[in-house]
């Protein structure tokens, strides 16, 4: 069934209006009809099943027929943090991150980062990655959109890394086994806590973290794991690394 997000304005006690691109892919792309039914999001605290009413390229207003449970989403946050790769890459990081259940998306430059960064099409882009976020958010029946974040530097995601619960940098040097006892670890530690926990993976760019970054991370209170014995190219290390946070939290059947 199709979903889309829509701002908290948007929702009464009884509809709720689809506006802009959202209601012209539910008119001329899914050729909806009045009676038809698809889900609704504030992306917040709100989700309702609803019957389209009255249908329009413009605008769609919808009458609630249920209220739905809220309860797709990880029980943890995790924060990828992701040195801009070439190419488009970094939207499959988003678009594959979003679906397997990433709360936040931080990309930043790192010593060995390659990418030109263009401050005119800087707005575009962020736009642009945002509305990735939004799509794959949809498609993979989130509750709520992943926030993604302006490019950062080295040394502003190190600040950020000092707001998680726990921070890890993906440095091949480190043992295999690492990761798992990290996860385990930083969850166990917190889990009585009464609230989500943030969890910071940070992942370098093509040619890896420096040592130098490695130093400095593990300095700000980051600790350095592999993600396994073979070297993986930059958006398959984020979508393994995240893969793995979420099976140890008990997300993906593993042990809670």
């Amino acid at each position: 069934m199709q979903r889309y997000f829509i701002q908290p304005e948007q929702f009464t006690d009884e509809t709720a209006t689809i506006a802009g691109d959202d209601a012209h892919h539910l008119t001329r792309v899914m050729r909806a009809k009045p009676g038809d039914t698809c889900i609704v999001s504030d992306g917040i605290s709100r989700e309702a099943l609803v019957r389209l009413q009255t249908v329009d390229p413009r605008q769609v207003v919808a009458d609630v027929i249920e209220w739905l449970p809220m309860d797709n989403e990880p029980a943890v946050d995790v924060w990828v943090a992701q040195s801009l790769p070439k190419g488009d890459k970094m939207e499959l990081v988003i678009q594959k991150g979003t679906e397997i259940g990433a709360s936040r998306f931080i990309p930043f430059v790192s010593e060995r980062t390659v990418v030109q960064l263009d401050g005119k099409k800087e707005g575009k882009r962020l736009e642009r990655w945002q509305k990735i976020a939004k799509e794959a958010a949809e498609q993979a029946h989130r509750n709520r959109v992943p926030q993604v974040d302006p490019v950062v530097s080295w040394k502003d995601l190190l600040r950020l890394a000092q707001e998680a619960d726990a921070a890890w940098i993906c440095y091949e040097k480190q043992s295999v086994q690492e990761l798992r006892g990290q996860i385990r670890k930083a969850i166990l530690s917190r889990k009585n806590e009464g609230r989500r926990q943030r969890l910071l993976l940070m992942i370098g760019p093509e040619g890896g973290f420096t040592e130098r970054e490695a130093a400095e991370a593990e300095a700000a209170g980051c600790r350095a794991v592999s993600l396994g014995k073979r070297i993986l190219r930059t958006e398959t290390a984020a979508m393994v690394g995240l893969t793995c946070i979420l099976y140890e939290s008990g997300e993906m059947g593993g042990e809670q």
